[in-house]
């Protein structure tokens, strides 16, 4: 479902941000991408996602180019950034209907959807209100509800549960378990260690830009906790 194959992103100044990096993601992984601060996750996820060019490489996304085909992938991803820039003079069901829209999703369709995620996560009673008056929990459900609306087929989260209340990202963690149950794909970064060895069924690590393990959670971590190998990695 998606494949990073030699991607590498440089900034300004000549700064290396992620350096040859190549791992896949296949249909039904939860993937879990951990790295200490600037170490190219972010990065990494919004080349993927189509929100910034890179230098070297290319980025499938079920066999197509994000370079060459990037509204085709659009079709079928869905992108949650760390902090969702959302429109706060709409309520919340003006812009999930908007993205509904965008995505020409059927009237059917979208309220059987909205009233699903959004009854979930706890964000009905709020949906008639500007988005100007939420809380950033409340920001980071709308976004979750506006990527799922579509029924995505890869989904791309930076730090999704930063924000969220206990109960709305057990929630979270659920619906993630479901869409891969039914094929879908999950790639998202995370600090929380836990999250990702509990939720994971693959894991990657990077440091500095580059790429230090890849593979099973159970592979990656053998006897030990995926934090315990976290550590010794980053420290060599």
């Amino acid at each position: 479902m998606l494949e990073i194959k030699n991607f590498s992103k440089t900034y300004k100044g000549g700064i290396k941000a992620v350096d040859n990096l190549s791992l896949t993601v296949d249909s039904g992984d939860i993937f879990g991408f951990v790295g200490h601060n600037g170490a190219g996750k972010t990065t990494t996820i919004r080349a993927i996602a189509g929100v910034m060019d890179f230098d070297e490489g290319d980025i499938l996304i079920n066999d197509m180019s994000i370079k060459k085909d990037p509204v085709g992938c659009k079709k079928i991803l869905a992108y949650i950034p760390d902090s969702p820039d959302l429109y706060g003079y709409l309520t919340g069901i003006q812009y999930l209907n908007f993205i509904a829209d965008i995505y020409s999703i059927g009237k059917l369709q979208r309220e059987e959807n909205i009233k699903t995620f959004a009854d979930a996560l706890g964000l009905t009673p709020s949906l008639g209100d500007l988005i100007s008056s939420y809380s950033h929990g409340m920001r980071q459900k709308l976004a979750v509800i506006s990527a799922l609306i579509h029924s995505p087929k890869l989904m791309i989260l930076d730090e999704p549960f930063v924000g969220l209340d206990p109960k709305a990202a057990h929630t979270l963690k659920g619906i993630m378990r479901e869409m891969c149950r039914q094929g879908s794909s999950i790639f998202f970064s995370t600090h929380v260690l836990d999250v990702a060895e509990k939720l994971c069924n693959k894991v990657a690590i990077i440091k500095s830009g580059k790429l230090i393990a890849c593979g099973d959670v159970a592979t990656v971590t053998g006897d030990k906790s995926l934090e315990d190998v976290f550590m010794e990695l980053i420290e060599e």
